[in-house]
């Protein structure tokens, strides 16, 4: 058995650079490793429908823009494989199976759920489509027979419900779906990226998300508004780094041929934090030499997308092609899970054969 991936994100929005440190980054060096046979890679418009069935076309509009910022951040088809999850009709059939085992109780027990519930304040009507997301999520995992999932932390209740189903579909019915194994950011810095503004979660509603597709003065805007310490009054005081935003985000972009480049003066980011807590070290300092990073990290993202955004129906035909094969790989699966349950009528020779006897016997 070869080693798979399957990962994805919901098209919600253009994607910001907490999903790049948290995920997209990753990506791009696994699809460039050689270590995995297959890498499927799926915007997730079905399960974005669960919370915003009353909008659709904000799911449909953002579709190009997820796609666009794949593309831009060096995700390659020729390397992986890139798919709408609504063109696969067999990850709609795997959840409907799957939710025979997975009790109510279950699944709000799941903390992700919990969560994600009182985030959207769904705790009087909640979608059934949100409420069983967790399930959908183990069709999807276990239609590519995915070994690994890179994922945030956040994530790893899904991961944990995907494994007990596969266990407790295997148990039933046989061997037939893989139990996968979660690959989390290797930097706890990228594990989940504060806002702009120091709130917990970036999110477009806030308007504290410095976004892939952000101009380099965009980008520099936010950056130098960006929420430091706020008893750091003067250049003089002494200053927390802990909580800082900068700073986090400092330990999730800096590398150490950073300070050569940028600010000579400091030999690594150590130092650079050693000075801003004795204090005279300024916020303004700090946020130029962060701005420089972003835009050097960014640059490369942003003239990427351009050339694909002068070429849209190609980026189209690319989900197309890879939604293709997803269906294909999916189909293969689903074959392997009804014959398993034992589903599969019209292939099975020897029902036929036996339900023939049967009757012939009574005559």
């Amino acid at each position: 058995m070869g080693k798979i991936i399957l990962t994805g994100d919901r098209p919600t929005g253009k994607l910001h650079i907490g999903h790049y440190v948290g995920s997209l980054r990753r990506r791009v060096e696994l699809q460039n490793s050689g270590e995995f046979d297959e890498i499927y890679i799926m915007i997730a418009d079905a399960q974005a429908l669960t919370d915003n069935a009353d909008n659709p076309e904000k799911v449909r509009q953002n579709i190009i823009e997820v796609a666009l910022d794949y593309l831009a951040c060096g995700l390659d088809p020729k390397k992986c494989t890139l798919f709408i999850q609504s063109q696969i009709a067999e990850l709609t059939e795997l959840s409907f199976y799957y939710m025979n085992l997975v009790t109510v109780s279950r699944l709000q027990r799941n903390p992700t759920v919990k969560s994600e519930i009182a985030m959207r304040n769904f705790e009087t009507s909640i979608p059934v489509g949100f409420f069983t997301y967790p399930i959908s999520q183990a069709a999807d995992i276990t239609a590519f027979k995915a070994t690994t999932v890179p994922v945030g932390e956040d994530q790893e209740p899904m991961i944990e419900q995907t494994r007990e189903i596969v266990r407790k579909f295997n148990s039933v019915y046989g061997e037939a779906l893989i139990e996968p194994d979660i690959l989390l950011p290797d930097n706890k810095a990228c594990l989940r990226l504060p806002g702009t503004d120091g709130k917990a979660k970036m999110s477009k509603s806030l308007g504290n998300c410095i976004y892939l597709s952000d101009t380099e003065e965009e980008v520099k805007k936010k950056v130098m508004s960006m929420f430091t310490d706020p008893n750091h009054l003067q250049v003089s005081d002494p200053g927390e780094v802990e909580g800082n935003t900068v700073f986090t985000y400092l330990d999730a972009f800096c590398k150490e041929d950073d300070f050569e480049k940028y600010l000579p003066e400091y030999k690594n980011l150590d130092e650079l934090k050693d000075h801003y807590r004795r204090g005279g070290l300024g916020d303004v300092k700090v946020k130029r030499f962060l701005n420089s990073i972003l835009q050097a990290e960014l640059e490369p993202i942003r003239k990427r997308r351009k050339e694909y955004e002068a070429n849209i129906p190609y980026v189209f035909q690319i989900l197309k092609e890879g939604s293709k094969k997803a269906a294909d790989t999916a189909a293969k699966t689903l074959k392997d899970v009804k014959d398993a349950m034992k589903i599969n009528y019209f292939d099975d020779l020897e029902l036929i054969e036996e339900q023939a006897k049967k009757y012939q016997s009574q005559e």
